[in-house]
């Protein structure tokens, strides 16, 4: 697909939620993006593109304009295999808890080791540190936290909950997009990568200004 983003090379880490709609608008834009999925997945096709993808992925919108390829990340075999890609991309996602990246080998100083160009953009609820960190959260909790929720609705009713619009795509994919967007271009002004490190509670609460 042509676009502004043609010839920028993605790995998107297989997630929910806000981390493939954040890939599915850089691939809508024009990017190449690579979904990282895990064995037994029932998203898989080759990298060459060839093989038509499984049924699964033709209700899933955000996985649109994506190739898939599968690797046990759990293994070293894996790790090293991600790493090679790595090296050659431009950006890195992943939306996992704080700290299971760095676990896999996969972290962003172990990535920037090999490719000092790349992006490496984390979606999470929370951040990265702090108490509620490696809490379980969804939208509802971000919202609420943030203090849109309760800006939302008619006096003296209880809040319409918005789906998962304004936290997780919203606050979250879209706020990781845009960081993403401008680190390409210091990347390309400076030679120099970066960490963008989104939180769904942060956008949202930026989203209220």
């Amino acid at each position: 697909m042509s676009g502004p983003l043609q010839g920028i090379r993605v790995l998107e880490m297989v997630g929910i939620g806000p981390g493939p709609f954040c890939g599915m608008m850089l691939a809508d834009m024009g990017a190449d993006v690579i979904r990282v999925d895990r064995p037994g997945g029932k998203r898989s096709v080759v990298l060459d593109g060839k093989t038509p993808a499984q049924d699964s992925l033709r209700y899933d919108v955000t996985a649109r304009g994506k190739r898939t390829v599968t690797i046990d990340l759990k293994s070293a075999e894996g790790a090293q295999q991600v790493l090679a890609l790595v090296e050659q991309a431009d950006v890195l996602i992943e939306g996992f808890r704080p700290g299971v990246m760095e676990r896999l080998g996969l972290g962003p100083e172990a990535c920037l080791q090999r490719n000092p160009k790349l992006v490496y953009g984390r979606m999470t609820g929370w951040g990265q540190s702090g108490p509620l960190a490696q809490a379980a959260g969804h939208d509802i909790n971000y919202i609420s936290i943030s203090g849109m929720l309760g800006s939302m609705g008619r006096a003296e009713e209880a809040p319409p909950p918005p789906l998962n619009l304004v936290g997780d795509l919203g606050g979250g994919a879209m706020m990781l997009a845009f960081g993403v967007a401008c680190a390409l271009v210091e990347a390309r002004n400076s030679g120099k990568g970066q960490v963008i490190d989104a939180a769904m509670t942060d956008g949202t609460a930026l989203l209220g200004a």
